[in-house]
């Protein structure tokens, strides 16, 4: 099945699983899938993440979800940036998420960053998602 957004499922997924207490999900890997997992996890939104082989040499990842004392890490997590509607910003011009407590992940020259990362790199990009 062919998807229009992999980022937008993959977040829904992200949020389904949370809503339901559920440990881990599951979701078709990609690099770029990869790569927004990679800055969840350095962040702490996310234990952790692997690959896994299944059959037709397909690959999915299993994301194992964070709770702290029975409550999600992740309160909230959207999409910005959207396949009909793209948004890109100057790392000048973007805005703190929640006051610095929350994060958002930019598709930036440098590769995939969180806005902190990007601060330090001093690149801007596509917004792809915020989290808090």
């Amino acid at each position: 099945m062919s998807l229009s957004d992999p980022l937008g499922d993959m977040l829904t997924r992200i949020r389904n699983g949370q809503m339901r207490g559920k440990e881990s999900v599951l979701m078709p890997a990609s690099r770029f899938r990869g790569n927004v997992l990679d800055v969840l996890q350095r962040e702490g939104y996310i234990k952790g993440f692997k690959k896994l082989e299944i059959a037709n040499n397909k690959n999915e990842f299993k994301i194992e979800l964070k709770y702290v004392d029975g409550q999600p890490v992740i309160k909230s997590i959207s999409r910005v940036s959207k396949p009909g509607r793209r948004v890109y910003s100057n790392i000048k011009d973007l805005q703190r998420n929640f006051d610095g407590l929350g994060i958002y992940i930019l598709s930036t020259s440098k590769g995939v960053l969180s806005d902190s990362e990007a601060r330090v790199e001093s690149v801007g990009g596509e917004i792809l998602c915020k989290i808090f």
